[in-house]
């Protein structure tokens, strides 16, 4: 087998496990865990965008009230 299967079967065999393991441990089942999780990256993605959003919302209302002068004579 080449590297890369041994790698990608390491990773099956451990490391997809870690919810089930967590789930055992808090006494829930897995599926709940790993659907928490597929919401908490749902959440934090979505918080980086409005984050964004708030920003260049901020960033336009400065420029729509701070008017620029084309001319240093213009008043």
């Amino acid at each position: 087998m080449s590297a890369i299967i041994k790698l990608k079967f390491f990773f099956e065999k451990h490391g997809f496990h870690v919810s089930s393991r967590l789930a055992d441990s808090l006494g829930m089942r897995a599926s709940s865990v790993r659907l928490f999780f597929i919401y908490l990256s749902f959440v934090t993605a979505g918080l980086w965008f409005a984050v964004y959003l708030t920003l260049a919302f901020w960033m336009r209302l400065k420029d729509l009230i701070r008017s620029k002068r084309t001319s240093v004579f213009d008043f």
